[in-house]
């Protein structure tokens, strides 16, 4: 399509003394990809927030800018997640930064979060343990609000780690330790107040995997074997040895694995089993508590 100089789009080097302003930027991309996702690009290539695009939409990008915003409307075309592209995303209250080595933290994961938060007293010493950390979206953000718990996350990626050292850094977050392991290897019988975790859940071979997003993020952190219920059914066999007396279990998983996770839990000797929808009103956390023999005893 033809702009007002007769460019046939922003990248078309053969006009001379082009100028694109935000509003014409903005709308160029629009032809293409979503109108949200062409704001949150042209932020990254102006290093602007939206309130400067809305303010100053007559703002000439140089030719420079132009090319960079065209490339990444090009990427996301062949679809490339915004978040890589981008390099963060926004998870609960914070902003995470990712790479293609870890998820990019999504809107259902901050169920698990509040779940968790809503366990750990605010003003009292308690041991987390995240497993499958990650971007550590999961692990900083309880550190960050409970500023008294010590937090440790785990991750079999080393790359994945290195990802969420750089976010500890940048969210100033010291009551976390990161250590790289297969679950729960490594970590000499601790016993932990509360274990969550966000881990690979869905199927091999499942169609999805083929779409949208989840076309470019790491394999290793999305899928299980035995239908994706692998590593749910290996952290809930294990984690009773690894929880405090009394102390709980959140796990999120798929859409259709509630009901398998609260047998796995029963199985387990858990006891306050439950299933927690998101804001779909799709079962998204399941979880117990530890059978506390001092209290059934006493």
């Amino acid at each position: 399509m033809m702009n007002r100089r007769g460019c046939r789009s922003l990248s078309d080097s053969r006009c001379a003394n082009l100028q694109v302003t935000i509003t014409q930027a903005l709308q160029d991309a629009r032809r293409h990809i979503d109108g949200m996702e062409a704001r949150l690009l042209l932020q990254y290539v102006l290093k602007v927030n939206t309130v400067f695009l809305a303010a100053y939409s007559n703002y000439v990008l140089s030719p420079e800018q132009v090319d960079s915003f065209q490339s990444l409307i090009t990427r996301r075309i062949a679809g490339e997640p915004v978040a890589y592209l981008v390099g963060e995303r926004e998870f609960y209250d914070l902003t995470f930064k990712v790479t293609p080595a870890v998820l990019i933290p999504r809107p259902e994961t901050e169920l698990l979060v509040e779940l968790a938060l809503s366990r750990i007293p605010v003003n009292q010493a308690c041991h987390i343990l995240d497993l499958g950390t990650g971007s550590g979206a999961i692990a900083l953000t309880i550190a960050k609000h409970r500023p008294l718990a010590q937090v440790t996350a785990v991750d079999l990626s080393c790359d994945a780690l290195s990802v969420a050292q750089l976010n500890a850094e940048k969210l100033d977050v010291d009551n976390v330790q990161l250590l790289a392991g297969n679950w729960f290897a490594g970590l000499d019988q601790e016993r932990f107040d509360l274990i969550v975790s966000n881990p690979p859940y869905v199927a091999e071979g499942d169609p999805h995997l083929d779409q949208g997003d989840l076309r470019f993020e790491p394999r290793l952190a999305l899928t299980a074997v035995d239908e994706g219920i692998a590593c749910i059914r290996q952290i809930i066999a294990n984690a009773p040895d690894f929880l405090a007396a009394g102390g709980e279990l959140l796990l999120e998983h798929g859409y259709d694995q509630a009901v398998i996770c609260r047998q796995f839990l029963a199985e387990s000797n858990f006891i306050n089993i439950f299933s927690c929808p998101d804001l779909a009103g799709i079962p998204r956390v399941s979880g117990g508590q530890q059978y506390d023999r001092t209290l059934a005893t006493s």
